[in-house]
């Protein structure tokens, strides 16, 4: 072990990145105990020692348009990066998804010759096939999340491994259906839905109205049904306090509750209505009926139109191969369309037990293929090998 300790950067911009940041934090102190963490995350990564030189919630946007309108803002976050990056010069990076960020980081840290690890692959095999020469230049070590993207990177020159899904690692939630309604406010006996709107502010003012319109159809039609709500951790007081006037605006008079523990939200629901995104991943892992929805700005919209080359937008279908997943996207989003669809699968019945053995075989896929090492073990492993501390 190096004396005085390596420094690790870890880049993390969004809520699923910081929650492997956080379990990769975890795991890297076990194995390098005098290490020392720096770079982009949240307040979770904060709370283990993790010194943010910018927090992720200050970065974490999303779209086209979105994206280019808050570019003077990540533009400026990313110079605090750099210069971070240039005065500490830590001894290797890991970057976690987030590519308008991360990949020109990886660019700056090849330039200092400092080893790059990337995990959560950008979805260059979608869109953006022209950011692979990057990916080629600047990456080291690429270690992706589903199975068909090795394969995707191999064959274009790319050190690419699949790791497995972080979050196929996770046990079950412990907490009992009786101890989580106690806890949240919730009648065991109910029905229970869950609204997953997204974990950015962005998505949550475009995805949940309309989620809460489809609400107020399913307990018209049912009165003996409580939605859930979970918050990403990520969200700041302020966008809570917009998701409750959005709440007071579209779901007045709904028994909806609010929560922290989307998985066991997701676990105890009978079914949800799911932005897509790696809430999508984790309703598949837990075995929970789901629709998924999305909307983004119309030109966002328009160019991706243009520019995505895959059959599905949910990654549940893509990892399936096959339209598992009913998928309601920008002018299907609507609550008609939702409660067609979702309805079905509240019932038992063959619609549901079919999408429930599917989701099963994806949950499979999702865990194969990596011994007794978990994915998060994995992407350590990696990290100390680049290190040069693995015994």
């Amino acid at each position: 072990m190096l004396k005085t300790g390596p420094n690790i950067f870890i880049s993390a911009g969004e809520a699923s990145g910081e929650h492997y940041g956080v379990l990769l934090l975890e795991e890297l102190r076990l194995r390098c105990p005098e290490a020392r963490f720096l770079g982009m995350g949240g307040t979770r990564m904060e709370a283990l020692g993790f010194e943010r030189v910018v927090r992720s919630e200050d970065v974490a946007v999303m779209g086209i348009t979105e994206v280019i309108r808050h570019m003077p803002q990540i533009y400026g976050e990313y110079r605090k990066l750099k210069a971070a990056i240039r005065e500490r010069r830590p001894d290797v990076a890991v970057l976690i998804d987030f590519p308008d960020v991360n990949l020109r980081l990886a660019e700056e840290f090849k330039r200092l010759e400092i080893p790059v690890i990337f995990f959560v692959s950008p979805q260059l095999w979608a869109w953006k096939k022209g950011r692979i020469k990057r990916v080629q230049r600047f990456v080291d070590r690429m270690l992706v999340i589903f199975p068909f993207e090795e394969p995707f990177y191999r064959e274009r020159g790319v050190d690419a491994t699949y790791v497995g899904h972080p979050l196929a690692d996770l046990k079950l939630p412990e907490i009992s259906k009786a101890e989580f309604a106690q806890g949240n406010g919730l009648d065991v006996a109910k029905r229970w839905i869950g609204l997953l709107p997204g974990s950015r502010a962005k998505e949550i003012r475009l995805n949940l109205p309309e989620m809460l319109r489809a609400a107020r159809v399913l307990w018209e039609r049912n009165a003996a049904t409580e939605f859930l709500l979970p918050l990403a951790p990520t969200l700041t007081g302020g966008q809570i306090r917009e998701v409750s006037e959005l709440l007071t605006q579209f779901g007045a008079g709904l028994p909806i509750e609010m929560v922290r523990d989307a998985r066991a939200a997701l676990y105890y629901s009978r079914g949800s209505i799911v932005a897509s995104g790696t809430a999508t991943v984790e309703a598949a892992l837990m075995g929970n009926p789901f629709v998924v929805v999305y909307r983004v700005s119309r030109v966002t919209y328009w160019i991706a139109k243009r520019v995505v080359t895959v059959p599905h937008v949910a990654m549940v279908n893509l990892v399936a191969d096959k339209r598992l997943i009913p998928e309601l996207i920008q002018d299907d989003f609507t609550a008609g369309r939702i409660v067609q669809e979702l309805e079905p699968l509240l019932a038992d019945g063959f619609a549901r037990s079919e999408m429930m053995a599917g989701l099963a075989a994806v949950g499979q896929k999702l865990r194969s293929g990596r011994g007794d090492e978990t994915a998060i073990g994995a992407v350590a492993s990696v990290v100390v090998e680049a290190l040069g501390l693995a015994s």
